[in-house]
């Protein structure tokens, strides 16, 4: 497995089995808030479209709620915004923002979550799905409800996913140093290690200034993460679903 801090592949590298992202051409990410898309999976969004793959997401919520509010202004319109400026710099085919509670993701009903999703995986034709871990990752409630409506949609869609995860060591150093929730997976249950290049996620990350503020633990995780970014199976390409109560 890859160095869990801040080492890198390097240019023309050799990659080793579960370096390589699936040759999906039109994953959809699943995601609760406006900033997950670059917070969490914009290296790994980056990285599909560098390989020729036409990547879109569907958001739930407009994250007014959920929000470290470092600008000014009206945070339903503040958050919209952000997403689309965010999408065009990671070169995301489409984004659907829909409007479901902030903060009780899970109240919404996941009948009609996993509906949405469905929906928009089939209308773009989505051979696969990217999420969050089953466990959220940040601690975040809405987290596993997302993530939840996804590996429910896999099924009916016949689908594989990905869930964006961290390794154990980071996330335990992350909660020691910020008192922060976040949880992680030992090196057996890491199913793929990728070498990223973070420019493009760190441009769609300012792209959020209402989140992106200076001293949070965003910077931290980056850092600590390095050119590394780390995923799990929820769904096989089989069809066989992973356990997500572990």
């Amino acid at each position: 497995m890859a160095d869990t801090g801040g080492g890198s592949a390097g240019p023309g590298a050799p990659r080793r089995e579960g370096e390589e992202l699936p040759g999906w051409t039109r994953p959809l990410a699943v995601v609760a808030h406006p900033d997950d898309e670059s917070f969490g999976l914009g290296a790994v969004l980056a990285t599909f479209v560098a390989e020729g793959a036409r990547p879109s997401v569907i958001c739930f919520t407009h994250g007014e709620a959920s929000t470290l509010h470092g600008v000014d202004g009206d945070l339903r319109t503040v958050r919209a915004a952000e997403l689309e400026r965010a999408a065009r710099l990671l070169d995301l085919d489409e984004v659907t923002l829909l409007d479901e509670p902030d903060g009780h993701l899970g109240a919404a009903g996941r009948d009609r979550l996993v509906a949405a999703v469905v929906e928009r995986a089939r209308s773009l034709g989505a051979d696969g799905l990217l999420a969050f871990d089953s466990d959220g990752v940040t601690g975040h409630p809405d987290h596993v409800a997302a993530t939840m409506a996804a590996v429910d949609a896999a099924a009916r869609l016949g689908v594989p996913v990905l869930g964006w995860t961290l390794p154990a060591a980071v996330a335990h150093r992350l909660n020691e140093e910020f008192g922060a929730s976040f949880g992680g997976r030992e090196a057996p249950d890491l199913d793929f290690v990728v070498p990223v290049d973070r420019r493009r996620q760190l441009d769609a990350v300012r792209a959020h200034p209402s989140q992106a503020v200076p001293g949070s633990v965003l910077w931290r995780r980056l850092e600590l993460l390095g050119a590394s970014e780390f995923l799990r199976w929820l769904v096989r390409p089989s069809g066989r679903r992973a356990d997500t109560t572990d």
